[in-house]
């Protein structure tokens, strides 16, 4: 007899994975007085991490691929792109702490169809340059 999938919500444990990835987007931030209102661009990193109390039959959150899957259909949207042109950006400032949001909500709602509400975002980090982040979570 096949044991169960594993379950750490007996423990109040939360299993996570991270993944990231990286694309090139241009944008220039309004209501802003320095160099970045005008246009320019970023190698932007995206570190998202899911959690999740329970495994699937394979012993998995959630395989790194479906990960880089659900992460892919918002990098294309972006990548090499002048994000000030694409909505929600058309309204609001495409900041590195609006794009950890964004990356969040579509990550989000991806994962809700893809596994059931089983797995979710813990967390979005966005790298503009090496040194520089921002992070969102609820």
């Amino acid at each position: 007899m096949r044991a169960p999938p594993l379950s750490a919500r007996a423990w109040g444990l939360m299993f996570e994975v991270t993944v990231e990835d990286t694309f090139a987007a241009g944008h220039y931030l309004r209501n802003y007085k320095g160099k970045c209102e005008n246009p320019h661009g970023h190698n932007y990193k995206i570190r998202v991490t899911l959690a999740g109390t329970e495994l699937d039959k394979a012993g998995l959150l959630l395989d790194f691929k479906d990960l880089r899957e659900v992460m892919k259909h918002v990098i294309e949207r972006l990548d090499h792109q002048m994000i000030n042109e694409i909505e929600p950006f058309t309204v609001i400032n495409p900041s590195a702490e609006n794009l950890a949001k964004y990356f969040y909500d579509e990550s989000n709602q991806r994962l809700k169809t893809v596994t059931n509400g089983r797995v979710r975002v813990k967390d979005v980090t966005v790298f503009e340059t090496d040194t520089t982040t921002a992070k969102y979570s609820e």
